[in-house]
């Protein structure tokens, strides 16, 4: 199998549906000091995905306040409770995954709907849904 050439830019790939970036740099990893304790191999190879600096950002974010989690699961576990005891328990009556998207967003939607008339009543939202 023949060596890839040493090249300090990204090599894409996709894998999967996910387009990871390839990083790897023959020059640099024989120059660095910290050689023996990062790789055994003649170079140090970095794979990363596309959108993986996202998820790099929001994992800084949820560092920054590690309570926002506990405040969100709060808020957005009551409509899913509710929206469970509408189901009956935890069982969706469609099978397949287009099915059972359609099925909770059914759900959802009547969740939704029930919330506007609750906070603006059926009469303004009557006349909102005919506009």
């Amino acid at each position: 199998m023949p060596r890839r050439p040493a090249s300090p830019t990204p090599h894409d790939d996709v894998e999967k549906g996910l387009t990871l970036h390839r990083y790897w740099d023959r020059a640099s990893c024989q120059a660095c000091t910290l050689k023996p304790k990062c790789t055994p191999s003649v170079e140090r190879r970095v794979t990363r995905w596309e959108h993986e600096a996202t998820i790099d950002a929001l994992q800084r974010r949820m560092d920054l306040a590690p309570y926002a989690m506990r405040a969100r699961r709060r808020t957005v576990e009551h409509p899913f409770g509710t929206i469970k005891a509408w189901m009956g328990s935890t069982h969706f009556l469609m099978k397949r995954l287009t099915n059972v998207k359609t099925e909770i967003g059914l759900h959802i939607l009547a969740n939704n709907l029930k919330r506007v008339m609750q906070i603006i009543g059926v009469g303004p939202l009557m006349t909102a849904m005919r506009a």
